[in-house]
């Protein structure tokens, strides 16, 4: 049992920072109500921890790579305990918003370092076995996120969704400090503060700008502004990767169609099968009256589906070209998406979306598995551990700016289903229908028409974001094979002899670098 220790250290930090991603979704009707939370906060509260997850997990690599990844890793949980405590303790938007972002920042540095400690710890057939687990808990991770948080949100209150972070945290340093050595890359390079700080500033100041656009609209001013500092830092970003002789990402990689179709169907996926949940979740529970733990459980197909078709495509897509199985996926997400739209009626219950969100689960189940191996195969082997990590980012990204733009989608179609009393979308956005409804009798009509509008809306949206994303994979994705390869030497473990070249499954033979 000895041998797994290192393997059940790196499981438990990923499950707890994944499960963070969606944990939250089915409770923020229980916090917007007890923290006084308006639609943009509820925006924020999950906006924050995936912006701080993609915005910092390049940067988090570099430095695992040069100061230890176990060390960071570690630092990671602690900072990740210590941000859960404070979530739960917080008494308003703004603290809980705040500590959120630390949580991501924690959360950064044991998601950009687990594949690395990994590949550190097991070579051969052992190896396959570790990235198989760690691959099936991520799955079983987004699988549990809204039932955990319905479980804890209606039994023991909301708090408590953070609150278990702690001591799982404690467990997760403990058996890391007693089972995972250390290891560095063993030509690390220097450290990218001014392309950390450029990137992470253009995509807060966009999923700012995207979320403010919903209460000032296209031309407010401070919607407007965040949009120009956005662009200047993204800007700014592509001019200092450009220059740096060690950049986070090295922007020639996008020159290779493939790469860049990879990275379009990263980001797309995640906005067009996850980014909307927020939203059926508030209608859920708002318009039709469910708990915390029945809205769970009416997410639940979307999860589950993706993760047995995710531990079935292993054994049935393997050596199938990623453009069929990744454009598939997204043609599936799509029609899932597509399919919510179409079947979804005012006074219909949640299993009109039941075939809907199958087929989305399908989908994300034949594409995920592809998507990071056809990264890396798109590129040398020495940028292999940067084009994971680039994909990692993209994904995270995406889910943070898809709630943005389907949040103004959504607001915008709740104010047209509702009429004459749009006046009342924000408060029931914020999750406060139940409220409204009693303090306006006889709206609940309007109240459960105007939720279908906007969610329609936001699945037609979505639904096209999906059909672009394979449509970007058919016409860009033609080649799986890398473009200049060589070799890579392996790391540098300390107190053990140096490992074996390390890579990301059986038959790879790259060292990864930490943000993988």
């Amino acid at each position: 049992m000895r041998k797994w220790a290192p393997l059940t250290a790196v499981c438990l930090g990923a499950f707890m920072l994944l499960v963070d991603v969606t944990i939250v979704t089915v409770a923020l009707p229980d916090i917007a109500a007890d923290t006084h939370t308006g639609f943009a906060d509820l925006q924020w509260v999950m906006d924050v921890y995936l912006l701080a997850l993609s915005g910092l997990l390049l940067g988090a690599g570099s430095l695992a790579d040069r100061i230890g990844r176990r060390r960071v890793y570690t630092g990671g949980l602690v900072v990740f305990a210590l941000a859960s405590l404070a979530c739960g303790l917080a008494d308003g938007p703004v603290l809980l918003i705040g500590f959120r972002a630390v949580q991501g920042i924690g959360g950064a540095a044991m998601f950009a370092t687990t594949m690395a400690l990994l590949s550190a710890h097991y070579q051969g057939r052992d190896r396959a076995v570790a990235f198989g687990i760690w691959g099936a808990v991520n799955g079983a991770a987004s699988a549990a996120g809204p039932i955990l948080g319905g479980l804890l949100s209606e039994h023991v209150g909301w708090r408590w969704i953070f609150f278990v972070n702690v001591p799982l945290s404690a467990l997760a340093v403990l058996v890391t400090l007693r089972s995972v050595r250390e290891s560095r890359a063993p030509r690390a390079g220097r450290f990218d503060l001014p392309g950390l700080v450029t990137f992470t500033l253009g995509s807060a100041a966009l999923t700012y700008a995207l979320i403010e656009v919903a209460e000032d609209g296209w031309t407010g001013t401070l919607p407007l502004t965040c949009f120009a500092v956005a662009a200047a830092a993204f800007a700014a970003f592509l001019r200092v990767e450009t220059r740096s002789a060690h950049p986070m990402v090295d922007p020639s990689l996008f020159r290779d169609p493939v790469f860049t179709g990879i990275m379009a169907a990263a980001l797309l996926l995640s906005v067009a099968a996850f980014s909307y949940l927020l939203y059926v979740s508030l209608w859920l529970q708002s318009a039709r009256g469910l708990g915390p733990v029945a809205a769970g459980l009416v997410l639940m197909p979307l999860s589950l589906a993706a993760f047995v078709v995710s531990a079935a495509a292993g054994r049935f897509l393997h050596g199938r070209s990623p453009r069929v199985t990744i454009g598939t996926g997204l043609l599936l997400i799509g029609a899932g998406a597509a399919a919510q739209a179409l079947l979804l009626d005012p006074g219909d219950g949640a299993l009109s979306l039941l075939p809907g969100l199958v087929l989305t689960g399908l989908g994300v189940g034949a594409s995920t598995p592809q998507l990071a191996s056809a990264a890396m195969a798109a590129v040398p082997p020495a940028r292999a551990g940067m084009a994971g990590g680039a994909m990692n980012t993209a994904r995270q990204l995406g889910m943070a700016l898809g709630i943005a733009v389907l949040g103004v989608i959504f607001h915008n179609g709740l104010e047209r289903g509702l009429g004459p009393a749009a006046d009342l979308a924000g408060p029931l956005a914020s999750g406060q229908g139940s409220a409204v409804a009693a303090g306006h009798p006889g709206l609940a009509t309007a109240i459960d028409h105007g939720f279908v509008t906007g969610l329609r809306d936001t699945f037609l949206a979505s639904a096209v974001l999906g059909l672009l994303g394979a449509a970007l994979t058919f016409l860009l994705v033609r080649s799986p094979g890398p473009t200049a390869p060589g070799p890579v030497p392996a790391a540098r473990t300390e107190g053990a002899p140096q490992a074996a070249a390390a890579g990301t499954g059986p038959h790879t033979t790259q060292e990864p670098t930490s943000a993988q």
